[in-house]
């Protein structure tokens, strides 16, 4: 079982990195949420990882933070929710506010991820309000990202988040959507894909 690997990151093509640990290449998806607080291809970077196995695939998963990888492993073991769906999840907030809006019965937040629908959501609430109770989540300071100077979105970041956005389960139009409105606001505080990912994806939750 891999728990977790230490290498240099050498390619993104968001939501999988590929990092390279001592000349082994590993595939990884990674929420976003965990994209954020990594350095960019070339940096080092550790991540805590959970390999999924299937009778069709062998997926790779990586978290930034340990606790981020026990959620999403919380995550899957509620019925009806897979890898993907917890991956949409933890992409689409923070693990505070994932389970803030579970300790509050916001539904409403949940539906917004692709894939959760109200029966989804009511039964991610109940079955994991216990389990979650007590769970302390500091918060954990994002990158520079937060401080991304003004910087004209090009063409180019605006492709690459419509594509991470579909990887992750948002109809094509939405993702345009979502990202068009973004760059509309907040065309100024954006430099990479990786913050107006951030941006769209914290514009869905209510």
């Amino acid at each position: 079982m891999i728990g977790r690997l230490n290498g240099t990151i050498i390619e993104k093509q968001l939501p999988w990195i590929i990092l390279d640990v001592q000349g082994v290449g590993y595939e990884l998806q990674v929420p976003m949420t965990s994209i954020y607080r990594l350095g960019a291809v070339g940096e080092k970077a550790v991540l805590h990882t959970h390999l999924a196995v299937s009778e069709t695939a062998q997926q790779l998963f990586g978290f930034a933070e340990k606790r981020d990888r026990e959620l999403f492993r919380t995550l899957i073991k509620v019925s009806g929710v897979g890898p993907k769906m917890a991956l949409a999840i933890l992409s689409g907030m923070e693990s505070s506010d994932l389970v803030r809006c579970v300790m509050e019965d916001n539904s409403a937040a949940l539906v917004k991820v692709p894939g959760v629908g109200k029966k989804t959501s009511e039964r991610l609430i109940i079955e994991l309000r216990d389990k979650l109770k007590n769970w302390d989540m500091p918060t954990v300071p994002l990158s520079e990202l937060e401080q991304a100077g003004a910087a004209k979105v090009t063409p180019l970041i605006s492709e690459e988040a419509e594509s991470a956005l579909t990887s992750l389960g948002y109809k094509p139009t939405d993702a345009t959507k979502m990202v068009a409105a973004v760059v509309k606001k907040h065309a100024g505080d954006i430099s990479t894909s990786e913050e107006l990912i951030r941006l769209s994806l914290k514009s869905m939750l209510p």
